[in-house]
């Protein structure tokens, strides 16, 4: 719920806010002035490192440049602000593809930066120029490649044959020796005679010595096995009733 202020608190609140819009004032009134007179000072006019004026493709002294007509830019690039042109040819027996245009919409441009960051070779970027304004639209598209020009060849790799291989230090040879006289023919070797087979000798066992049997005497019946032996025989004999 809004609560009232009295009159000295209202008061003392709106100083208060005052002082600071104050203090942001003066101190931006001490603050070196960073305005430039343009276009008076179009000649000695520098922008900032970071700022995207329109796209280039940089030419060395002997105009050529570093793009391949790869396309990664022209995929890259949301507008369609990119289109690159290239050919077939022939160069040292081997078909190569070659940059023949390569077109820059400046007015579709959207300055993303996102073709010169999918560039492998570094072949664009975008310089500080900022004075664009025509009255022609087609005079925005521009030809970056300069007529002409062509790839920097990178230079061939040297065979694997003709790279120097480090040798191994060579090592010094010992001083030849005093001549020793020519070692004789050794005689014919004679046929060995077989060594005398020697018969083989089986382990001795232990062999214990056997004890002698003795025969025991047949000992005698007695009278009275005789008479039992009589008996026996004859009930063995006697019919049987």
């Amino acid at each position: 719920m809004y609560k009232d202020k009295g009159y000295f608190d209202g008061l003392f609140s709106g100083l208060k806010s005052i002082g600071i819009g104050l203090k942001t004032t003066m101190r931006e009134f001490f603050t070196k002035k960073i305005t430039e007179q343009y276009p008076e000072n179009r000649k000695e006019l520098e922008m900032f490192d970071r700022f995207r004026g329109s796209l280039t493709m940089p030419h060395n002294e002997n105009n050529q440049h570093k793009c391949v007509a790869c396309g990664l830019c022209q995929m890259a690039c949301p507008n369609d602000s990119i289109n690159v042109i290239s050919e077939m040819k022939e160069v040292d027996g081997k078909k190569k593809k070659v940059l023949v245009t390569y077109e820059y919409n400046l007015g579709s441009c959207m300055f993303c930066m996102l073709c010169v960051n999918a560039c492998p070779h570094g072949a664009i970027t975008f310089d500080q120029s900022f004075e664009n304004a025509v009255f022609d639209r087609s005079k925005l598209i521009k030809v970056l490649n300069q007529p002409g020009s062509s790839v920097i060849e990178r230079p061939k790799p040297a065979p694997r044959s003709a790279v120097a291989k480090p040798t191994a230090p060579v090592a010094e040879k010992p001083a030849p020796a005093a001549e020793r006289p020519a070692p004789q023919v050794a005689e014919e070797a004679k046929p060995a005679t077989p060594a005398a087979e020697k018969p083989l000798v089986q382990p001795a066992v232990d062999e214990k010595p056997s004890t002698p049997v003795v025969e025991k005497p047949m000992e005698k019946p007695s009278p009275a096995d005789k008479g039992i032996n009589a008996e026996e025989s004859k009930s063995a004999d006697a019919p049987s009733e």
